[in-house]
């Protein structure tokens, strides 16, 4: 069987020569997987570090071909994919950065000696790589979340090898994105099995209940999520599994915030929950706004951008049909009233108006906060800033909640911070969470159902996720890595209780 391609602004699919992945050719996979884990251990640091920043020279070498090809299969645009692959780039070469300063490693030593409970063994402990790991992309980020993206890059510098799933969305561009690091990664001299693709919704499931892969990343709905941590727990081994999958991301505002800055408020946020289609896990959806006049006018402005507003393509008749079902649903259960529908589209294609709906923050409730993953954001009137904590229960947690307050403020900022830290993973404050630097410090995650556990998938620690401690007691020189011999002093470390930085 073969796979189609679809243009989500035509509708239109073509046959494309790939084919779906048999049970047998998954079970190839996972073996030469493993059989790299181990041919990658006898390499370094340095060598993976420069692996990854090959991996980063290849995707800027074939840019042209990668945006071309993402751009007919997403209707995301040049820009955005320009941007989204230059971000892919920077996450290959930040993690390389990381595996070379070697403080992922939490390397630590405790010699032999005597302690208040008697004498103790000399005790050496460090994170390792966890295994092969299985990588499914996700549909809106066709780079910086699919095959080029954070959870491949953060695996390969952990030193595991990654298995991926290829997105149905976007098959051609997994296939070119694989092609391209699978190229760079051979080139570069990397073991064979460093670097695997399966194709098919079936070889996916059959890729997790594989014994040989260790750890499975995941971006995508909570449904598909759900699907893999079944099959996960069916298995002989349970392993982690690392999913990102639903966030409704509440924003708060303030009466100082609108009276200060009214127009720019309504300008950033139609521009964060349209942008990309309404398609980013970080769109806000939910924004409590006071009720009054300034609160109205701040409503109306952003009606007014919304019923000017051209469709947004979506990415796949299933996310299409979804969102106007949504949609439809939290009018008619959530009660929620339409306040502006942008111009509808007339093709072929996935596009949908972009929704601005309002509610009294009093009647918030589970009907009314589904997330609907498209241009679409649900206003919430509150009298009472203490009537956001008691809808906020009905708010599912997020990867993301928003402030939007001024700085004569600050003890109802403090209150605010208080009602809403508990409910997300990242909190903004005059800002929009759209947008998720890729730095040293960044977090995104959250609580359940945003995402089920407590690491980040981007940023340098994404790399621990993908990473177990292990310790070695009274070991011969011989057989310790080199980061816990006695002469090391290249990445920082922790001696007999005191740090000790590199040097």
């Amino acid at each position: 069987m073969t796979l189609i391609s679809t243009d989500p602004r035509t509708g239109q699919t073509n046959e494309t020569s790939i084919e779906v992945t048999t049970d047998d050719e998954v079970a190839e996979l996972a073996a030469r997987a493993a059989d790299a884990h181990r041919a990658l251990a006898a390499h370094g640091r340095e060598w993976r570090a420069g692996l990854l920043e090959a991996l980063a020279d290849a995707l800027e070498a074939r840019r042209a071909e990668l945006v071309s090809t993402a751009d007919s299969e997403t209707g995301l645009g040049e820009v955005r994919l320009n941007g989204e692959l230059t971000r892919s780039a920077f996450q290959f070469r930040l993690f390389a950065e990381a595996v070379r300063d070697g403080g992922y490693l939490e390397a630590t030593i405790d010699h032999a000696g005597d302690t208040p409970m008697g004498p103790g063994p000399d005790i050496r402990r460090m994170l390792i790589p966890i295994g092969p790991v299985a990588v499914f992309g996700s549909s809106n980020f066709p780079f910086a979340f699919s095959v080029v993206g954070g959870d491949t890059a953060s695996a390969l510098a952990a030193g595991c090898p990654v298995v991926l799933k290829a997105h149905g969305s976007h098959v051609l561009t997994s296939q070119v994105s694989f092609a391209t690091l699978s190229d760079a990664a051979r080139q570069y001299g990397a073991p064979d099995g460093t670097l695997g693709i399966v194709y098919g919704t079936n070889a996916g499931a059959t890729l997790v209940a594989d014994p040989r892969i260790k750890a499975v990343g995941f971006t995508g709905s909570l449904s598909g999520g759900q699907a893999l941590l079944d099959i996960i727990e069916g298995r002989d081994e349970p392993i982690p599994f690392y999913g990102e999958l639903s966030s409704l991301n509440p924003l708060v505002i303030t009466d100082g915030a609108i009276a200060a800055r009214g127009d720019a408020i309504a300008q950033g946020l139609f521009g964060s929950f349209t942008l990309g289609a309404g398609q980013f896990c970080t769109k806000p959806g939910f924004a409590f706004i006071p009720r009054g006049a300034a609160g109205e006018s701040l409503v109306e402005a952003m009606a007014e951008k919304v019923r000017e507003a051209q469709p947004g393509v979506l990415l796949n008749s299933r996310i299409s049909g979804s969102f106007d079902e949504i949609r439809q649903r939290l009018i008619d259960r959530g009660h929620a009233q339409v306040v502006a529908v942008g111009s509808a589209d007339d093709t072929d294609g996935f596009a949908v108006p972009p929704s601005l709906l309002a509610v009294d923050a009093k009647d918030v409730n589970a009907d009314v906060t589904e997330e609907a993953f498209g241009p679409l954001m649900v206003v919430a009137y509150y009298d009472d800033p203490a009537e956001i904590a008691e809808a906020l229960t009905h708010v599912p947690q997020s990867l993301t909640a928003t402030i939007h307050s001024e700085d004569d403020e600050i003890e109802l900022t403090r209150t605010l911070v208080d009602t809403v830290s508990g409910h997300a993973g990242r909190l903004v404050f005059n800002g929009y969470p759209t947008g998720v630097r890729v730095s040293w410090g960044q977090h995104h995650g959250g609580p359940w159902p945003a995402t089920n556990s407590q690491h980040t998938s981007v940023g340098v620690t994404a790399i621990r996720r993908f990473l177990r401690p292990f310790a070695w007691q009274d070991a011969p020189v011989a057989v310790l890595p080199e980061e816990l011999r006695e002469e090391y002093t290249a990445v920082p470390r922790r001696v007999d209780g005191e740090l000790h930085l590199s040097s």
